[in-house]
């Protein structure tokens, strides 16, 4: 993004956070509930909002009726959909629209119309690519696609490059298969399936979608901790509050470091895709946030659980839902292992050139 103010990024990031009140509602888990196991995983009211907030054009340009909006306020956004538990596909959306073409952008924008990516193929290797494109017909396997039923169309990548296919397509097959968090992913086979390719950097929306991710991620580890810090504040034992405990205050410090370096993170990364960076500097960013949101939602989800006592795994008790969430999206976009490896590899590549 030219031109780029950090001044003016962190004032939208607020005013985003503050239209996104409803997802810090006091009832917010009511409706999380309700969702579960429940086609198409969103309620329309949810889906509603979404739309009239104006979140699907985040990314997209004015020209094109969008927000203009760069990735700094994206990732805010995501954060406040973590914190409330909306289905994580909804970040993975809006990356893309900037792909779509100005015919779909209206019902898109309108919330008439989802489009949801379906980018993998191969549990644990998120660029691994079978599925082909010729012509206008793609032919293919593409799997762990979150939420898969509440999509109109699918932006499917392919070795040739990402074109949009609809859910009702000859030749495309859904398969479906229920997570523990009460969501499901879905499968599609694609046989000959009419296609219609779409141009703009797909790579690169795929880098924003995975630091969405990981700010969805954070999102949920600083929900799940403000409900535990006030747990430990009424729980009692020995007939004191279990938070005066300094072993478990321990615990909270380190939960919460975990969540500072983690935002830390994610906000480096965003700053360094407004700025402009190279791919390969951007790719470096993403896997450093996107592997330390991974290990760190991980660790707060579980520890929130285990200072609830038993009651934590109930479904009656709010952390589990974060917890379960956590099992679900913290692999999502490559696992904390798989973003290691790949900035590993990146930073050799670097100091090699640096060092020539």
């Amino acid at each position: 993004m030219t031109g780029y103010s950090t001044e003016v990024g962190e004032e939208n990031a607020r005013m985003i956070r503050e239209s996104a009140g409803f997802l810090r509602a006091a009832d917010r888990m009511a409706t999380v509930r309700a969702t579960r196991h429940q086609a198409p995983g969103i309620t329309p009211q949810d889906w509603a909002v979404v739309a009239e907030m104006g979140w699907m054009g985040l990314r997209l340009s004015e020209e094109r009726g969008g927000v203009g909006f760069g990735v700094t306020e994206f990732c805010a956004l995501a954060e406040e959909l973590g914190r409330g538990l909306l289905p994580e596909f909804v970040v993975s959306s809006i990356a893309i629209a900037p792909l779509l073409p100005d015919a779909l952008l209206g019902p898109v924008l309108a919330g008439g119309h989802i489009v949801i990516p379906a980018w993998y193929e191969k549990l644990g290797e998120p660029d691994h690519v079978e599925a082909a494109l010729a012509g206008d017909t793609i032919t293919g396997t593409k799997r762990f696609i979150a939420s898969a039923q509440a999509a109109h169309s699918f932006l499917v990548t392919t070795g040739q490059g990402a074109a949009l296919v609809e859910a009702t397509a000859p030749g495309l097959s859904l398969t479906t298969q229920a997570l523990v968090d009460g969501g499901h992913f879905g499968e599609l086979a694609l046989t000959a399936a009419p296609a219609t390719p779409v141009s703009g950097d797909v790579a690169r929306a795929r880098e924003e979608a995975t630091l969405g991710i990981a700010a969805y991620l954070l999102g949920m580890a600083e929900a799940c901790f403000a409900i535990t810090r006030d747990y430990l504040t009424v729980r009692e034992q020995f007939g004191r509050a279990i938070g005066s405990f300094q072993a478990l205050q321990h615990r909270m410090v380190d939960a919460y470091l975990q969540i500072e370096l983690a935002r830390v993170s994610i906000a480096k990364a965003a700053r360094i895709i407004d700025e402009g960076a190279d791919d390969a500097e951007v790719a470096r960013a993403v896997s450093r946030a996107k592997a330390r949101a991974s290990d760190m939602v991980l660790l707060v989800t579980r520890e929130g659980v285990q200072m609830h006592g038993g009651m934590g795994y109930t479904d009656d008790c709010d952390v589990g839902l974060f917890l379960r969430k956590a099992m679900v999206v913290a692999t999502a976009h490559g696992s904390a292992g798989w973003h290691r490896r790949r900035y590993a590899r990146l930073a050799d590549l670097r100091n090699s050139r640096l060092a020539a």
